[in-house]
């Protein structure tokens, strides 16, 4: 009689559903939450063990005394220029790759391999992209182990980074946008630079920050091209400080720094390790954050 006369009352079945579907959003809630436990587990470890050295001196000066005292200037800087550098070169030809492969290319036996090659460098460990970068670069273009080297290193590691965000954010816009542009006569060229790349610029962008961040915090692609545990460069203005290095000097970095205050050099004060990685890994979250605001605020602007 009580079903009869509530005929929207839940089930048995229902309920038990219910139960279930409740138990396995809080089940993957909590998997969630572990995934962020470790990460601030971390930032408080380091910026904890970092804190005593971390202050503007800290970021405004050079090492000294083999990276025992002074500050980090010299390295920061030199990850500056060399993620600076390697975007130069990647972008351009990342991007324009993936337009190609994505607007242009037939879909053919030589599409494949070129989908095939871009997977399989993305594969490839950054020890193997730092022994091609010494025989490409240093030895058989006779650059030179310089900031030029190291970053056209970088910048082949990271290629597939550019060329799939491109294609991804290219593929997301939907086809019926290019139709009806061709449909109004425009061409090809026309419908992507008018339609397609400001539909898919927040994609695109996205893809070349994140190749910023992973730049950054490399090590190997710079060990053996370019990178430097210590550098004599002029520190008598401003200007010199902004600019200490030239594309054919040797550079210190961040990343390789934290390597050789970590291993290197016997009796290094403890905080001067981690104020390094503090200060990488803080580079590196800015980075990230930037590109998800700027994500963000394009994705905002879109008309669907």
């Amino acid at each position: 009689m009580e079903a009869a006369s509530n005929p929207f009352k839940p089930s048995a079945v229902e309920k038990r559903k219910t139960r279930v579907e409740s138990i396995v959003k809080w089940l993957m809630f909590g998997m969630a939450i572990l995934l962020i436990i470790p990460v601030f587990g971390i930032l408080f470890h380091l910026f904890h063990k970092a804190a005593p050295v971390l202050s503007w001196d800290y970021i405004w000066e050079s090492p000294t005394n083999r990276g025992k005292e002074g500050g980090i200037w010299l390295p920061l800087i030199g990850t500056f220029y060399l993620v600076l550098v390697s975007l130069v070169i990647v972008a351009p030809v990342g991007i324009l790759a993936g337009i190609y492969i994505n607007e242009y290319a037939p879909n053919n036996w030589f599409t494949r391999v070129i989908n095939m090659a871009v997977t399989s460098l993305a594969g490839v460990p950054s020890i193997v992209h730092a022994l091609f970068g010494v025989g490409a670069f240093v030895l058989t273009l006779n650059m030179g182990a310089c900031l030029l080297s190291a970053a056209c290193t970088i910048a082949v590691m990271t290629i597939p980074v550019i060329v799939t965000a491109t294609r991804e954010a290219l593929a997301a816009v939907p086809m019926a946008f290019r139709e009806a542009c061709w449909n109004m006569g425009a061409s090809k060229w026309q419908t992507i630079r008018t339609i397609v790349l400001p539909n898919s610029i927040s994609g695109i962008l996205t893809g070349v920050i994140l190749e910023i961040s992973r730049a950054a915090g490399e090590t190997a692609p710079i060990l053996f091209t370019g990178a430097a545990a210590s550098v004599a460069v002029r520190m008598n203005s401003l200007g010199d400080k902004l600019m200490p290095y030239e594309l054919d000097d040797r550079f210190m970095a961040l990343s390789y720094h934290l390597h050789v205050v970590a291993e290197k050099i016997h009796g290094m004060p403890e905080e001067m390790k981690y104020g390094t990685a503090a200060v990488l890994i803080a580079l590196i979250l800015l980075i990230n954050s930037f590109s998800i605001t700027l994500r963000i605020f394009l994705r905002s602007r879109k008309k669907w």
